[in-house]
């Protein structure tokens, strides 16, 4: 690990065609930047902001993301329970999260925000008071989760089995809550 860069901005680089040094990052903002496929193991990002990024298929081994936020960003297949749980704390506003994985993971009060979670892992996963408003959830994997206080309304395609759930004082919108009987396979008309 080198040095600690701090309050740098970076701007519409292609991280996958030129080196990333490995250090610890605390208040940068990257901006249109690519991390497509980069190795992005044992990095610290601390009090960071991604905005209009593309980060599939990176790789988080060990990586420390503490109050990390992504905004408008492409994040596709990536494997965020091989994060460094320490003070993990996620923010994503209007992304693409599709196949990613948050097995496990305490994500207590995260925002997953006009966001596509579409076949994304969440099992066994934390996530009291998280909320997934105006997010797509079709095929998202929602087993053995807390998810309490969770705020579903306007959410959509979420399918919640609340027998293996804990859904106590979780928010949903009418007009989903259909979501929540998938399992019985019955059929209900609006």
């Amino acid at each position: 690990m080198g040095n600690i860069v701090m309050e740098e901005i970076f701007k519409a680089i292609n991280f996958s065609e030129q080196k990333f040094e490995n250090t610890e990052y605390e208040h940068c903002t990257f901006v249109n930047c690519n991390f497509q496929n980069c190795d992005l193991s044992n990095f610290k990002f601390i009090d960071c902001d991604f905005e209009d990024c593309n980060l599939s298929s990176v790789q988080l081994k060990n990586t420390s993301l503490q109050t990390v936020n992504f905004k408008g960003c492409k994040i596709l297949g990536v494997h965020f329970d091989e994060c460094n749980s320490f003070g993990l704390s996620l923010g994503f506003d209007n992304c693409q999260l599709n196949h990613s994985v948050f097995f496990q993971l305490q994500l207590m009060k995260t925002k997953f925000i006009n966001s596509k979670l579409i076949e994304v892992d969440l099992g066994e996963s934390d996530l009291r008071g998280a909320s997934f408003q105006q997010s797509d959830l079709a095929g998202a994997v929602f087993e053995k989760c807390d998810l309490q206080k969770a705020d579903f309304r306007n959410a959509m395609n979420y399918s919640i089995n609340p027998e293996i759930n804990k859904l106590k004082n979780a928010l949903f919108s009418i007009d989903a809550v259909g979501g929540l009987l998938d399992q019985y396979q019955i059929k209900i008309e609006y």
